[in-house]
């Protein structure tokens, strides 16, 4: 047996709205004696289907609609609409790609279920695959970006569709869908009911988590992240939470109330009720309560669909006696494969009350199928009462942890083995938008030195001190204003926490800590008081530092000097330097009157000599521009970082032509040692030359280039 058909029933058809969740209508059902053409091939196999046989299979769908779907997840009447049919065939066109780029046939991993043990300890003999859906994105008729899941039953129409699977020589197994005219129910589904899928653990999302790894590594960014867009409550944990900060308690507040006389009449006043502030002692709902209704309020409005997630975030976990803060609520913390908490709680009178009122609105679906579950038909009931607390499914609880502050409050082994964890390491941090390292630099001594450099050789001692991850600094220790860190943050934060928190148990005497009179330098020596008596940092000091560790000077703009052309700082006359000096500030006043440059670019600040980074295009490579005094010549050149750029310096390599047509003269190439530039001259004297014919080339130029930058490498 090398082939098999499976005629569908309405068991193995469905239909998902495009934005629908992880319903449970999710499995497909195959007939016992068909499992042989699956024997020997593990718990999953991976099949392969066919754009063109999908599309005809969703159009064949179209033309059978209106239909209704009724199933255990969905009882939905779906009528045929052009919308329809356009949406569908979208889809198709977003889930077949591979790295962006549009394919014929795409694979997809299903699990093999067969004799799985139920929780009474029965067998369940069906033959049935899950882990059907697969997340993808796609275009909508308004280019707008949506976000799907694909499942073949979503191409399967009860009692007309027949599915073939066939295994190839390679292992793989092609499906396809074939229909026919009339419907036919041959009765192999009856009594099959739907079982909870269980997705690819790739796709699972941990309901419970700890990001955790060095200060500065981007915990709390990588949590933003993956959760925007969603639903989330977010708390802080600190040596003195308690329950009562977490959860929440009876607390003193204000509330307007009426004046009452001695008979307990309302005081009135010209006609009007007398009303005063007075204090009262209401139930306060903290994170974790206002994070626990929230979720259960979404759950409920999603009746059989898929509920929006809702996130509780704790920042800092481990900075709170966890075992305090968290007290019977720990075990709500074991989940059962649905997701709910396997072990329910009883609430106590104060939170009971306040649950009944917040859950007033709140009816909680499913009631059959939690009781079940509960082995008690009442659990819903009791959820909605605020009698108990059950954790939902879709409840997450994410928490960051710095691994230097793991002394603070220790977490047992017993809290530890209900969350999972994740590391975030030490790495240079990328652009979101650009896709690109950052790029940080420091700024010192009037010259940048790279960040990711300055971490890469810091790290290294630390380790070599310490022996341990701990210690280390990640990208985000601190934070850049417009990419560069300054003396005052490096010194105040970064060489602060070195001294203080690694240094401190070490011999002081490191090489790396010479200083240029023979002796070490010390985290005082940083600092010193000028004239007017205010503290100041001593740049030198810190220069001496980096230059210890080998830090590798910045690819910041300030660093690149122009490569072909001659540098000012080989110009011994002052005149000269005087001369780009005034040049410069003239094209910076030249920005208002500069027309659709004003619109592109930012008006540059400072220069360094004869030339001027302008950055403005949005992209990890920039503009620069510089004129020579000596040559008689005006550049532009676009800077690609060798290492960083490649792909995008590729795209103009490869249209170079089109390049050189689109900026009105020959566009030409060149390359240093970390840096290859696209750049063009114009002739231009500037004893001679009127300043304001050179300033115009620049702008012309750059909003040329701007445009060519968004029709080559679109962002």
């Amino acid at each position: 047996m090398d082939e098999i058909v499976k005629h569908i029933n309405d068991t193995n058809a469905s239909y998902r709205d495009p934005s629908a969740g992880d319903a449970k209508n999710t499995d497909l059902f195959l007939d016992n004696d068909q499992y042989a053409l699956f024997e020997g091939m593990g718990d999953q196999i991976t099949v392969k289907y066919s754009k063109s046989n999908l599309a005809q299979a969703i159009l064949f769908i179209a033309s059978i609609l209106p239909r209704k779907y009724d199933n255990s997840s969905i009882h939905k009447h779906v009528n045929y609409t052009r919308t329809f049919v356009e949406e569908q065939l979208d889809m198709l066109d977003g889930f077949f790609k591979i790295d962006g780029q549009p394919v014929e046939s795409i694979t997809q991993k299903w699990n093999v279920r067969i004799n799985v043990p139920k929780k009474n300890g029965e067998i369940d003999n069906r033959f049935y695959f899950n882990g059907l859906l697969q997340d993808f994105e796609f275009l909508d008729e308004n280019s707008n970006v949506r976000k799907s899941k694909f499942t073949i039953r979503n191409y399967l129409a009860g009692s007309y569709s027949d599915l073939h699977i066939k295994k190839d020589t390679d292992g793989t197994f092609s499906v396809w869908v074939t229909n026919a005219i009339h419907p036919v129910d041959d009765g192999k589904e009856k009594g099959l009911e739907e079982l909870k899928e269980i997705p690819n653990s790739s796709s699972i999302l941990p309901r419970q988590i700890i990001y955790y790894g060095a200060p500065g590594t981007g915990k709390s960014h990588a949590i933003k992240v993956d959760t925007k867009g969603a639903h989330v409550v977010r708390t802080t944990f600190h040596p003195d939470s308690d329950y009562s900060t977490f959860v929440g308690a009876y607390k003193p507040t204000t509330k307007p109330t009426y004046v009452r006389d001695s008979t307990g009449r309302v005081v009135e006043e010209r006609g009007e009720k007398v009303v005063e502030d007075r204090i009262v002692y209401e139930f306060v709902p903290q994170a974790f309560l206002q994070a626990y209704v929230d979720a259960w309020r979404y759950y409920a409005k999603a009746g059989s669909e898929e509920p929006e997630k809702q996130y509780l975030v704790i920042e800092e976990i481990n900075r709170g006696n966890c075992a305090q803060i968290f007290g019977d609520l720990f075990q709500l913390l074991d989940r059962n494969d649905e997701g709910y908490s396997e072990y329910p709680i009883t609430a106590d009178k104060d939170m009971e009350k306040y649950l009944s009122d917040a859950f007033h609105d709140i009816a909680i679906p499913n009631e059959s199928d939690l009781g079940e579950l509960f082995d008690d038909p009442f659990i819903a009931q009791k959820i909605g009462l605020g009698q108990v607390l059950v954790l939902p499914p879709n409840l997450y609880v994410w928490a960051t942890m710095n691994t230097s502050d793991q002394s603070l409050f220790p977490i047992d082994s017993a809290f530890k083995r209900r969350w999972d964890w994740k590391y975030i390491p030490i790495s240079q941090a990328v652009d979101e938008n650009t896709k690109q390292p950052m790029g940080w630099s420091i700024h010192v001594g009037g010259k940048d030195y790279d960040w990711w450099s300055f971490l890469q050789a810091i790290n290294e001692k630390i380790g070599g001190l310490t022996n341990s991850q701990d210690k280390k600094l990640g990208y985000f220790f601190c934070k850049a204003k417009d990419r560069k860190i300054d003396a005052d943050t490096l010194v105040g934060k970064v060489f602060f926490f070195l001294w203080n928190e690694v240094l401190k148990d070490f011999e002081q005497e490191q090489d790396f800590l010479k200083d240029s009179d023979g002796g070490y330098l010390s985290f005082d020596q940083f600092y010193r008081v000028n004239e007017q008596g205010k503290t100041e940092i001593q740049e030198d000091k810190v220069v001496q530092l980096l230059e210890n560790l080998g830090v590798e000077g910045s690819d910041s703009p300030e660093n690149i000097k122009p490569i072909d052309g001659q540098d000012a700082s080989n110009e011994s006359d002052q005149s000269i330097l005087d001369k780009y000096i005034d040049f410069w500030n003239k094209f910076q006043e030249s920005y208002e009157d500069s027309g659709e440059y004003k619109g592109l670019f930012s008006n540059p600040k400072g220069q360094r000599q004869n030339w001027m980074d302008i950055g403005g295009l949005n992209r990890s490579y920039h503009i620069c521009l510089s004129v020579t005094y000596r040559t008689n010549k005006l550049r532009m050149q676009v800077y690609f970082r060798q290492d960083r750029d490649k792909i995008a310096l590729e795209k103009y390599i490869d249209n170079l032509d089109h390049v050189s047509d689109a900026m009105g003269q020959e566009v030409t190439t060149g390359a240093g040692s970390k840096f290859t530039y696209l750049q063009l001259f114009k002739e231009f004297d500037m004893d001679n030359d009127n300043w304001d014919d050179a300033f115009r080339w620049y702008h012309e130029e750059c909003v040329k280039f701007k445009h060519l930058a968004d029709e080559i490498d679109p962002k």
